[in-house]
């Protein structure tokens, strides 16, 4: 860890973070308002598809943009709805342990647990319902005793409504190794768009042990 990265799945995000070692700064937050996209205003999707219906080129670029979109089922709501399902740690040579959203803290506080020195990915389940997101991203903050050790944006991009949800695997990370990077961490992880809208805003603590829970 000890690291602030900027990631895209498809367009990039200015990183103008200043840093901190206070969480209660929580200058994860610099999503709002900072690189906000100012749009027009949002209408239903299905006042979208009758827009200009009669224009070939328009109708076939809607069409590859909404994909297998059942239209009859589209609803009269302007704002897109996003649900974070679920979120899944990859482990090599372990199951996948998979983590309904909100998560659920053990007995001492901790969503989860995770071996120093081990390989790790995330992958997160979303749903979009009503209308097009767009710019969807997402932030993950980190802090070991009150010290910022992580941070990361991440552009997933534009999704259209659809029943099966979507997902996203991050990149493969380490967790860090040793006596001193063992112990409580806490985290935010946070989806907004580019109207700023929030669908997601969720702090929790997870641990990094000598070995794996017994458990797991």
């Amino acid at each position: 860890m000890d690291k602030e990265e900027s990631k895209e799945a498809s367009v990039s995000i200015s990183n103008n973070d200043t840093g901190t070692n206070d969480m209660e700064d929580d200058d994860y937050d610099d999503d709002d308002g900072k690189h906000t996209v100012l749009l027009g205003p949002q209408v239903p999707l299905k006042d979208h598809l009758e827009l200009d219906k009669d224009d070939d080129s328009l109708r076939r670029w809607k069409e590859q943009l909404l994909g297998d979109v059942d239209t009859t089922k589209l609803g009269e709501t302007a704002e897109p709805e996003v649900n974070i399902l679920n979120l899944t740690i990859l482990t090599p040579g372990r199951p996948d342990l998979v983590l309904p959203i909100p998560l659920v803290r053990d007995d001492k506080g901790y969503a989860f647990a995770l071996k120093d020195g081990s390989t790790y990915s995330f992958r997160f389940s979303f749903t979009v319902s009503n209308n097009i997101v767009s710019g969807l991203r997402y932030t993950h903050t980190i802090w070991k005793t009150g010290v910022r050790v992580e941070k990361q944006k991440v552009m997933l991009g534009t999704f259209s409504p659809q029943q099966e949800p979507y997902t996203y695997e991050a990149e493969e990370d380490t967790t860090p190794s040793g006596i001193f990077a063992r112990g409580s961490y806490s985290a935010k992880l946070k989806f907004v768009d580019d109207d700023g809208k929030v669908y997601l805003d969720m702090g929790y603590c997870f641990e990094i042990r000598k070995d794996w829970p017994s458990s797991a």
